[in-house]
């Protein structure tokens, strides 16, 4: 912490922006990795009761409201709802079979609650992306500034030069440092929103199905 402090406390501006920066960007990805495990851990909990209760529901009045009671993230109500709405008369939606108007519906839903599902990987990404190179440049900043004072105090000593420098790089290990969570948590949480993914759309295709054979049976 000492160094550190010398560190910024020797930093010009552009040394100071860049250890704020790298700050910001380690408390934003910090933010969304906590808010995403509590979220998809959540999602997955939910789809694991809920498919089940709604199937067990003895009618679509049941099947909605089991689904009130355990899909808490509203991860399957969209579905339900885009399944079960009625097309608006007067519409090229209404004049196309029910088999291709369910179809549309489920698919905009299901990309609906996806981007909720996929909201702040894309920082995440960028994050992980940006962060060593950020790190980087503040430790040639660093570097180049350190040399600049030693230069103009007249005393470029080889004990003179290592403190400085090894202050520098500093910033090189905080931009790894910022930039690991962020990777690990991309990886992690795009495999748990591809099985969501593979859940949701599991259910959806029931559910057209389901939809398409009380039509034909009430016909």
């Amino acid at each position: 912490m000492g160094d550190f402090g010398r560190f910024w406390s020797d930093g010009d501006a552009i040394t100071r922006a860049v250890a704020a920066l790298l700050l910001a960007m380690s408390v934003s990805a910090w933010v969304v990795i906590l808010w995403k495990s509590w979220l998809l851990r959540r999602v997955k909990r939910d789809l694991a009761r809920a498919v089940p209760a709604f199937w067990a529901a003895p009618d679509l009045v049941g099947a909605r409201t089991q689904l009130q009671a355990f899909d808490r993230e509203a991860a399957l109500i969209p579905l339900f709802d885009a399944g079960t709405l009625a097309a608006r008369g007067g519409t090229l939606e209404a004049t196309s079979a029910r088999g291709s108007q369910l179809t549309r519906r489920l698919r905009d839903a299901l990309h609906g609650v996806l981007r909720e599902l996929q909201f702040g990987q894309v920082l995440l990404a960028s994050i992980g992306a940006t962060a060593p190179f950020v790190g980087l440049f503040g430790t040639v900043w660093g570097i180049y500034h350190a040399l600049i004072g030693i230069a103009s105090a007249g005393n470029q000593g080889i004990d003179r030069i290592a403190g400085p420098v090894g202050e520098a790089l500093i910033m090189t290990a905080a931009g790894l440092a910022v930039a690991i969570p962020a990777v690990l948590a991309y990886n992690v949480f795009g495999k748990l929103v591809g099985a969501c993914e593979a859940e949701l759309e599991g259910f959806a295709h029931d559910l057209r199905e389901m939809l398409l054979e009380q039509d034909h049976q009430g016909e």
